[in-house]
């Protein structure tokens, strides 16, 4: 008797779910498939030249700590810590360009009232349907006439004038959604626009102001097409510039070296998102950009 209300007594065995299962084995096969190209370019970026085409392991059969020292050798006699501060100055004038143009220009359309508001924000919105290759002329063409090609001020001035009009669209669904009465207060208390700009509205943005930020860095850092249209001289080159300039300066398939400066240039931005994942999950999940 006791036996048998005891065993009535005992919790049921919860089911087995097995689509979740699936679910859960079916993401974990998609991580492993998405993880293997970066496995692949940390496995060759330590295998001799010769294992890199010719092998079809994953792993090297000896870990070739040379192709490290070649790369921080750099290239054309221009070291990698150079090529680094490059990279680090265009991408951190292309962060404070769109963060100041942008931001700015996002309270106009967000907050203030002026003539075709509307209209000039539709053409803004069109412009981000319009390729990159069908403006590089005519800006190639202002740059060379102003004698800016071969400087950082092609790459880092145009972010001063609110050009990303997708980060302008990110900053004004975000001010959008803020209280009006904030302002109102601050407009009560003798603010202007720029104040209440500033002191007001400015703090407030910082999730995507942030995202901007992040985005921003990212897609500078990871340009090629762009610096590789404006800058010539070496001495001025960035980490991506130089993988190319890499395999040209040697008569020999130098892949090794090659694949361990693109773990060199990888590093920061791994970094980078690293330290401001939190910030960036929160300013696309605030940022109206669900509609």
């Amino acid at each position: 008797m006791t036996t048998t209300s005891a065993a009535s007594t005992a919790a049921p065995r919860k089911p087995v779910r097995w689509g979740r299962i699936a679910v859960h084995l079916g993401c974990l096969a998609a991580l492993l498939v998405m993880l293997y190209p970066l496995a692949w370019l940390l496995a060759t970026s330590l295998k001799p030249a010769d294992e890199v085409i010719a092998s079809l392991n994953l792993l090297p059969s000896h870990l070739q700590w040379s192709n490290y020292k070649t790369a921080f050798e750099g290239v054309n006699d221009v070291s990698v810590w150079r090529l680094l501060g490059n990279s680090l100055l265009i991408a951190g004038g292309a962060v404070l360009g769109n963060v100041i143009s942008c931001s700015l220009a996002a309270y106009a359309f967000a907050r203030l009232r002026f003539r075709l508001r509307g209209p000039l924000f539709a053409f803004m919105i069109a412009t981000i349907m319009l390729p990159h290759h069908a403006v590089l002329i005519p800006q190639y063409i202002i740059f060379n006439k102003l004698g800016l090609v071969n400087t950082y001020w092609p790459l880092i001035l145009p972010k001063f004038l609110a050009t990303e009009a997708f980060f302008v669209f990110l900053i004004v669904q975000f001010m959008r959604g803020l209280p009006r009465e904030l302002e109102e207060a601050a407009r009560i208390d003798g603010c202007g626009p720029f104040r209440s700009f500033f002191q007001v509205i400015l703090p407030l943005t910082r999730p995507a102001l942030i995202t901007t930020a992040i985005f921003t860095f990212i897609w500078t850092w990871n340009d090629f097409f762009t610096q590789l249209i404006y800058l010539f001289d070496p001495d001025k080159f960035t980490l991506t510039l130089a993988l190319r300039s890499f395999v040209d300066a040697s008569s020999q398939s130098a892949f090794g070296p090659m694949f361990a400066m693109s773990v060199i240039a990888l590093l920061p931005i791994v970094l980078f998102f690293l330290a401001f994942q939190r910030f960036l999950v929160e300013g696309m999940a605030s940022s109206g950009l669900k509609g």
